[in-house]
């Protein structure tokens, strides 16, 4: 396997495993395909919000952190746009 494929299998992993502490922690009902989803873009939208603020993570660690936050974040929002409609 090449380091691109591992790194991809580590997202998913890391990703699935943020939004499924998020989804515990946000008290949010989803699958574990949505919980990938929202772990890997939550992680992205984590990472980009921090680092407009100077903050940046490293590893794997700082990913799983970033991915938790962003997924909090994504879950809030989807709440907020369904309490509206």
């Amino acid at each position: 396997m090449d380091e691109k494929s591992v790194g991809w299998i580590a997202a998913i992993i890391i990703g699935g495993l943020a939004g499924w502490i998020a989804s515990a922690f946000m008290k949010s009902d989803t699958g574990i395909f949505m919980n990938i989803v929202l772990g890997i873009i939550g992680a992205a939208v984590a990472s980009f919000l921090f680092g407009l603020l100077g903050v940046s993570f490293g590893g794997w660690v700082g990913y799983l952190v970033a991915g938790i936050v962003g997924a909090c974040i994504l879950i809030w929002g989807a709440r907020s746009v369904r309490s509206r409609g």
